[in-house]
């Protein structure tokens, strides 16, 4: 007769579960952070053990609660039953340092870009900073050829003014010359006719 039983509830045992219809209104959840836990058939340890779930899973929980159980749906659709104090409406520390880890991943990469653009930047500040002493160095050159021009230039100001200068003086010299001895060769001609006649 034991022998019966046992064989009855070994059958009972591995019997497949079949997954009861969804409830329409589910709340999301998380299994707590223990390493797993085992889901049940219905609401209490005397139900059969129908699989585990991982800590840190994503669950939906159905709001039917009985005997410190929960109904839940896991992560591979399946309704089951789970204690209520492994269920969670926050994520686990699982989560969380999943998602930590993703932010920072993502600011590991923003990083890398803001790095590259400073290179990027120093890199054209560089070269900027080149093309500024060589435009630099042409203005100085440039100044010093303006400056060479301009005395040049005043050079040529004064020498022309001399020859100018140079010029009149002849000129007025020859003036004076002809002023001077004109009239006395003049006055020797009339004279010297006069003396013909």
């Amino acid at each position: 007769m034991n022998f019966l039983k046992c064989v009855i509830a070994s059958l009972i045992f591995s019997l497949p579960v079949f997954a009861e219809e969804s409830p329409s209104s589910t709340t999301p959840g998380f299994i707590s952070d223990d390493l797993f836990i085992y889901m049940h058939s219905g609401a209490g340890n005397n139900y059969r053990i129908v699989g585990t779930v991982n800590s840190g899973t994503e669950i939906q929980i159905t709001g039917q609660s009985k005997n410190d159980y929960s109904e839940i749906i896991d992560d591979k659709g399946r309704v089951t039953w789970v204690e209520s104090k492994y269920v969670s409406t926050t994520p686990g520390l699982r989560n969380v340092i999943a998602e930590l880890n993703g932010k920072l991943a993502n600011a590991s990469e923003s990083i890398s870009q803001l790095e590259e653009q400073g290179a990027n930047s120093i890199n054209k500040i560089d070269n900027l900073s080149q093309e500024n002493t060589s435009l630099k160095n042409q203005i100085a050159t440039l100044n010093t050829q303006l400056a060479e021009t301009k005395s040049k230039l005043k050079d040529q100001d004064t020498n022309i003014k001399k020859e100018w200068f140079f010029n009149g003086a002849i000129v007025l010299g020859i003036g004076l010359l002809f002023g001077l001895l004109l009239p006395k060769l003049v006055g020797r001609r009339k004279t010297s006719m006069d003396s013909w006649s």
